[in-house]
């Protein structure tokens, strides 16, 4: 199988890495990073499960190649807290009971956290436009919702 160096940013450290040019960017980050909290839920873009952010912009990991990240810069939900202290909204959602078994927990996280870096007050129908790509098999949309909305009405 062939093979290709890639050179990027992940949660503010660079890194080069030969990776297989098959390998999948969520797996790629799991596998060969260590970096567990990016989940492998459905492997068809459809659970959110694995939702990073890729130059800024929230992506699902299981749709795209390592490769295809050479030169980027990669969030996950691992880089949210700074030096040990929860976010903002990481503390919402332990306010709000929107964890519930935490498996769609960190794709949630990085999807609203793009949302609140474009919106910072964005409405209870906003939250579930930018949420619709997540799925939740406990059904915690209310309090995930609410947890994203206490949000923006605290910076408010």
């Amino acid at each position: 199988m062939s093979s290709r160096t890639i050179s990027l940013e992940v949660n503010g450290e660079a890194i080069e890495y030969d990776v297989p040019a098959r390998r999948l960017l969520v797996h790629f980050i799991r596998d060969d990073l260590g970096l567990t909290g990016t989940h492998v839920g459905c492997d068809t873009g459809n659970c959110g499960a694995c939702t990073v952010h890729l130059d800024g912009t929230a992506v699902k990991s299981c749709m795209l190649l390592a490769v295809q990240a050479d030169g980027s810069r990669i969030a996950t939900v691992e880089g949210l807290a700074g030096e040990g202290e929860l976010t903002a909204l990481q503390r919402a959602f332990n306010e709000h009971h929107a964890l519930q078994c935490g498996y769609c927990t960190p794709g949630m996280l990085m999807s609203a956290t793009a949302l609140l870096e474009q919106n910072p007050h964005p409405s209870e129908d906003e939250v579930r436009v930018a949420l619709q790509g997540n799925i939740c098999r406990c059904t915690g949309y209310v309090n995930i919702v609410e947890a994203v909305v206490a949000v923006g009405e605290d910076t408010a």
